[in-house]
């Protein structure tokens, strides 16, 4: 039972484990797990402590769905998990699908009212259930107004369909946007941000983890592995290692840097002090940082999700957390750069002041 550090996920009272497991890989797909398989992985996850289950209407064309639902009903444990999915794609035109359906129904994706209730009674449905406990918008439309979200779902909330909703990559300002509406409407409020975060992809600290930490969301990052990069497997001479960033991903050549793989030398360099792999390292410092409520892996065999489970049965001291921090430090524009004790202690005249935040 290694995750059972258990916290409340954002400003409310739905608890959850440290590690979320990501059901993107239930099903089939390039990626995929089969049904035997994604099992094993979800019995394994429930066996070390974790209540956290998160899939989307549209991974694997609804099969993740249809799987998490199935093991849920077969463990008889719908009381015990915290199940979440998500809407807003167009399964047509979706990039996490195969499907190239071209133009279609514009009202079958979005943020709209009515894409909202068909996509949730679609997952309903294949979830065999009646209510999840935690609906994301997958992702913001540019087009639907944040007052007609916010309506939208605090209304499923009040009806019972939903317990709590949360927003995944969104800009930092309508995530701030939808937390004042809740507040000044005296309305359900999201409890939560769902980001890419890792040692190289930290442009998140600008502005959504200031804006979580503000609005009473607990942030939860995705890809903290940045698409299997942190695990140390590729390397600067060759990147053609069997992967997911081998061949089309979504992530393309972008993780193969020189400033990417720079952090790495400095990963191993502090996974072979405390005798880890680099992947529990990545994943433990993702754990560890200000803003973090519950982290997302997703894998697609039981052997990988033992390794990523042991990130939670250890700490990195300050030292190395430090190093780290100094490694992979994104380049701070002026904006940033106002949350830095220099620009305070200038601006308060020369004193040292900490703010409420720390």
């Amino acid at each position: 039972m290694l995750l059972i550090d258990y916290r409340t996920l954002g400003r409310s009272g739905l608890v959850v484990s440290p590690l979320a497991l990501g059901a993107m890989t239930f099903g089939s797909g390039e990626w995929g797990a089969d049904e035997a398989e994604a099992r094993r992985v979800f019995q394994a996850y429930r066996e070390a402590g974790g209540n956290f289950v998160d899939t989307a209407d549209i991974y694997a064309a609804g099969e993740s769905e249809r799987l998490v639902g199935q093991f849920i009903r077969e463990a008889g444990a719908r009381d015990e998990v915290v199940l979440s999915t998500k809407f807003a794609f167009n399964g047509s035109a979706s990039p996490l699908t195969t499907a190239q359906a071209g133009r279609g129904n514009p009202n079958a994706g979005g943020a709209g009212a009515k894409n909202i209730h068909r996509a949730l009674n679609a997952s309903l449905q294949r979830l065999g259930t009646d209510y999840v406990d935690l609906y994301w918008m997958h992702i913001w439309d540019g087009v639907t107004p944040i007052e007609e979200i916010v309506q939208t779902l605090g209304d499923l909330v009040r009806a019972g369909k939903i317990r709590y909703f949360a927003l995944s990559d969104v800009p930092a300002w309508l995530a701030m946007k939808a937390a004042t509406l809740a507040v000044e409407r005296r309305a359900p409020a999201p409890i939560a941000i769902q980001v890419e975060y890792s040692l190289v992809a930290r442009d998140i600290e600008a502005e959504h983890i200031p804006a979580a930490l503000e609005g009473g969301m607990g942030v939860m990052p995705w890809s903290p592995l940045a698409g299997g990069f942190l695990t140390g497997k590729y390397r600067r001479e060759d990147t053609t290692n069997t992967g997911r960033l081998s061949g089309a991903n979504p992530f393309g050549q972008s993780k193969f840097v020189d400033r990417n793989w720079d952090v790495l030398e400095t990963l191993k360099a502090v996974a072979k002090e405390t005798d880890r792999s680099p992947a529990q390292v990545a994943l433990r410092w993702v754990m560890q940082r200000p803003g973090v409520a519950s982290t997302l892996v997703g894998v697609r065999t039981a052997a990988q999700l033992a390794g990523n489970i042991a990130a939670a049965a250890f700490q990195l001291s300050d030292e190395q957390m430090s190093r780290l921090n100094a490694a992979s430090a994104p380049t701070p524009g002026f904006t940033l750069g106002l949350t830095a004790p220099a620009i305070r202690r200038m601006v308060l005249g020369g004193n040292d002041v900490s703010g409420w935040r720390e």
